[in-house]
């Protein structure tokens, strides 16, 4: 009989380990993989010159790029519709990524340091928005935003404006505010998470060594939380940039309109073919900060070592 403190235990397969990823493995094949396959089937597939139905076709050596390669040269053609949604797709993302950051670290910050007994209070207060569907939380907004709404009385009586703002007649600050409010939450989780694991005595040392609160935080706390800030981007920036509903809802407007917009309007038209094609270039380019994020933390794994 082996010893309990031994090396040795007992034998099993090399596939064994390995076989615990299987049931994932399956779910990512059948709900990822095939369905972006289909659709690279219907982006490089054939049209139905009669009905305008788009044709799939599954093998890759009769694919055609005809309709992949016009959006993207529509998307790099100036003023062109395509390329006016990326831009506004791109800059209200940016935006409300950066506003999920500015609201969302103070928050973590807090929870992890100063919420004391009662920071499961303050969890459950951010997640149980969760509990409840978001169109029903847009459409709580849509009331609130109203000409007669909450939002304008309350503006009116303080006397910031005179007259009530049309907050839903297609301003791009109410759809940015609108990503704001719906992703915050997954911006401030995985930052808490971070912040909450970092040994008090660190802080400490930094205080020892003549460092005030303010270089404290620049040279301890803001460093070793650079990797949850950078999860914490790409978690909310990747659903927004296939966002539909917050713009449709808050704004209905073209001129707000993001690419998931555009993607939508184009599969519930005879453009199914050309919003298969949105969607593949939409993948490229969320290639580049998921790379981007691969790669810094798999750095990070090294530098921290064994």
């Amino acid at each position: 009989m082996p010893e309990p403190d031994s090396p040795k235990g007992a034998w099993l397969p090399r596939w064994f380990w390995p076989s615990f990823a299987a049931p994932a493995t399956l779910w990512l094949v059948l709900l990822f993989v095939v369905p972006f396959y289909v659709i690279l089937a219907v982006a490089f597939g054939h049209l139905d010159q009669i009905f305008l139905t788009p044709i799939p076709v599954y093998d890759p050596i009769h694919w055609e790029t005809g309709s992949f390669s016009g959006v993207v040269h529509q998307t790099l053609t100036h003023g062109s519709i395509y390329q006016t949604v990326f831009v506004h797709t791109i800059v209200y993302v940016g935006v409300a990524t950066v506003l999920c950051l500015v609201i969302g670290y103070p928050v973590a910050y807090f929870l992890a340091r100063h919420a004391g007994r009662w920071r499961t209070v303050f969890l459950v207060a951010i997640v149980a928005p969760f509990w409840i569907s978001y169109m029903m939380r847009m459409f709580a907004w849509i009331n609130l935003l109203q000409v007669d709404g909450y939002v304008n009385r309350i503006l009116q009586a303080l006397h910031i404006v005179h007259e009530p703002v049309l907050w839903l007649s297609g301003r791009p600050t109410t759809v940015v505010l609108g990503l704001v409010y719906g992703y915050i939450p997954f911006m401030i989780l995985p930052l808490f998470a971070t912040l909450d694991r970092i040994e008090p005595s660190l802080l400490e040392a930094s205080r020892d060594l003549g460092g005030g609160q303010i270089s404290t935080f620049l040279r301890v706390t803001l460093p070793l939380s650079r990797q949850a800030i950078l999860a914490g981007c790409v978690i909310v920036t990747l659903p927004m940039f296939g966002d539909y509903f917050t713009t449709t809802l808050l704004s209905g407007s073209p001129k707000t309109a993001m690419l998931g917009n555009l993607i939508e309007s184009s599969i519930s038209s005879s453009l199914v073919r050309d919003g298969a094609a949105l969607v593949v270039v939409l993948m490229i380019l969320l290639l580049a900060p998921m790379w981007y994020y691969l790669r810094s933390t798999a750095k990070a794994q090294e530098l921290a070592g064994p």
